[in-house]
């Protein structure tokens, strides 16, 4: 846990930009909601710390088109003395109500804080207000009864338990990390800004069944860094993504950008991000995460001694890729000789020091340069395509040594049978596209402060020239967006930044 005050970065980015393929009805939708990270500061973060929150994340991995684009302005920074989470704002109920939700790729279910709540925080360290949604006060609301069709195949995936005496399909997940929550099922509805042809109109919405939580426990009473619930964006049925696919408000694929360098930011749409360098790998079927068949590591254009079965998808096994973790995590099997190589490779102008049991090099604030000192890593996959890592997507600077910058190795070993996780240090500055209508992932680096085009699929020239829109995304900060047409029947975002502090 990380001491000291909070420093929100409202910075919003990406809003009400896209149009869609017309449907038989005619005219296009899309979906805009605003993402908010937040991050402690004024005092080093340790490795240690890192480690703790992302085995806190960890723990919290649950097992279990024609339409429009949501889009996601992304804010956060990939400084190694920052940590932190992702966290939108949804808007829920009639009158909509609205909460700040994390960001997790690594379950399915949105659920938000209900009220009555037991053991539930009143006040958050991430310097927002935290809300409840009151199901008795939302007129559109609906419970979801045992007998529920619904209820039903989700007790078939432990994601839900039934009460005789309430008769409420409710739920109750409880974490590694000893921490945990429950509550009930609803279905109500969900709010977004909309594009329809060349108007925007707001409070547009469709109905979605989420989860109204009545009771925490463990870390999730802390009020450091209470949000008002988790949103899911994982694959199975109930995860907001199939829900809106399902229903044809969205695509079934969503692609981030997250910028590593200067003030951060980012792109998180649901969508396909399309630039002609992307790669495509296929992921491994019938999982409930972002698996990948990882066949080799290479550092320095030579592929390691390690045996692919380490990677393979199995039991707790397998390799995933996971926006909400912080480092990457690498088997045992593999993350000694990685470390070995590394080794090897190093420039003498490096020196290796062992700092708290991390492997660590001092580097001297002269060199500018860290592709000088350190080699390039590959990370191989099937499909014959690679992820080339700079030295910055698997180092962490952990501040000054006499002078000297200290960067640390930022792959966590894991003992096996383990999984190995590819975190924001490996994915910064890279688009990523998760198709699951296609069972793909693909990726390419690119600059995230720079437009990017998003796929509408209309097979015909059509745009919209919206000017400028100005969207509001908290009390200091907007985002202005331009629309402009692009002949491969993509959109071009044009994104100016505001950026607003907020201090605790």
């Amino acid at each position: 846990m990380v001491d000291g005050r909070f420093l929100v970065l409202a910075v919003a980015m990406v809003a009400a930009v896209f149009m869609l393929a017309e449907a038989a009805s005619g005219g296009g939708v899309k979906r805009v909601l605003t993402l908010e990270r937040a991050f402690p500061v004024d005092q080093k973060v340790e490795l240690a710390a890192l480690k703790a929150r992302d085995r806190a994340r960890h723990a919290r991995i649950l097992q279990s088109f024609a339409g429009g684009i949501v889009d996601f302005p992304v804010v956060g920074t990939s400084d190694p003395y920052l940590v932190g989470l992702y966290f939108t704002k949804v808007k829920l109920g009639s009158p909509p109500r609205e909460f700040n939700v994390q960001i997790d790729t690594g379950s399915d279910i949105l659920w938000v804080t209900c009220s009555p709540c037991n053991n539930c925080p009143q006040t958050s360290g991430l310097g927002v207000e935290l809300n409840s949604f009151d199901a008795t006060s939302s007129s559109t609301v609906s419970s979801i009864s045992c007998a529920d069709n619904i209820c039903a195949s989700i007790v078939q995936t432990a994601s839900a338990e039934c009460s005789t005496q309430s008769n409420l399909c409710g739920y109750s997940f409880q974490y590694g990390d000893g921490s945990g929550t429950a509550g009930f099922y609803v279905s109500d509805l969900l709010y977004f800004d909309t594009i329809l042809g060349t108007s925007l109109i707001a409070n547009s919405s469709a109905p979605i069944v989420f989860g109204c939580s009545t009771s925490m426990s463990g870390d999730l009473t802390k009020s450091d860094r209470a949000v008002d619930g988790i949103f899911g964006f994982g694959q199975q049925r109930l995860s907001v993504i199939s829900q809106l696919s399902s229903h044809g408000i969205t695509p079934k694929v969503f692609s981030h950008c997250l910028k590593g360098e200067g003030n951060g930011g980012g792109i998180l749409v649901l969508g396909e991000i399309l630039d002609p360098r992307i790669v495509y790998t296929p992921l491994v079927p019938s999982q409930p995460h972002y698996n990948l068949y990882l066949q080799s590591i290479a550092v320095n254009g030579q592929v390691l001694p390690i045996d692919p079965a380490v990677f393979t998808t199995s039991g707790n096994q397998g390799t995933i890729v996971d926006s909400g973790t912080t480092l990457a995590y690498l088997v045992e099997e593999a993350y000694d000789p990685f470390v070995g190589a590394l080794t090897a490779a190093v420039s003498q102008s490096a020196r290796p020091i062992v700092s708290k049991g991390n492997k660590c090099y001092l580097v001297s604030t002269s060199i500018h340069s860290m592709a000088q000192i350190f080699p390039p890593v590959s990370l191989n996959f099937a499909g014959g395509v690679s992820m080339v890592l700079r030295p910055e997507d698997y180092l962490v600077r952990m501040g000054f040594v006499d002078g000297d910058a200290m960067w640390c190795i930022g792959f966590i070993k894991v003992q096996s049978p383990g999984t190995t996780i590819l975190g924001d240090l490996v994915l910064k500055d890279k688009i990523f596209v998760y198709d699951l209508a296609r069972q793909r992932l693909g990726w390419a680096d690119y600059d995230c402060s720079l437009s990017v085009n998003v796929s509408i699929t209309s097979g015909k020239d059509e745009f919209v020239n919206a000017g400028q829109l100005s969207v509001g995304s908290g009390s200091s900060s907007s985002v202005h967006l331009k629309l402009i047409n692009k002949s491969n029947n993509a959109f071009l975002l044009h994104i100016l930044v505001v950026v607003g502090l907020l201090f605790l």
